[in-house]
């Protein structure tokens, strides 16, 4: 059974998302189930392998937040779970703003 620990509290957050392998830049589509200030979960049938280098970028309510990042776990034909490794500034505004909001729900 796989156990999942995670650094920060996930909020369950649902936006549009297009996830990209940096190396093939094969793209795919989904959407997200949870977010946090480190990552989230997107729910895809194609989710890319454990390690995999990664830019993403998550559409909601008319603002787009971009990170590259890398691929934690996975669930063959389910999803993926992702990690943040460098978030601009500007993006990193837009996270917690997000992140400010379902704090309050």
């Amino acid at each position: 059974m796989h156990s999942e620990i995670h650094r920060a509290t996930r909020f369950p957050f649902a936006a549009s998302v297009e996830v990209t392998d940096t190396r093939s830049e094969r793209t795919v589509t989904g959407h997200t189930s949870d977010l946090s200030v480190f990552g989230c979960y997107v729910r895809t049938t194609n989710p890319f392998p454990v390690g995999t280098k990664i830019t993403l970028r998550i559409t909601h309510d008319g603002a787009s937040f971009t990170a590259f990042g890398n691929v934690v776990y996975f669930r063959p034909k389910a999803g993926m779970g992702l990690a943040f490794a460098n978030v601009e500034p500007t993006h990193q505004t837009i996270l917690e703003k997000w992140i400010a909001n379902l704090r309050k729900k």
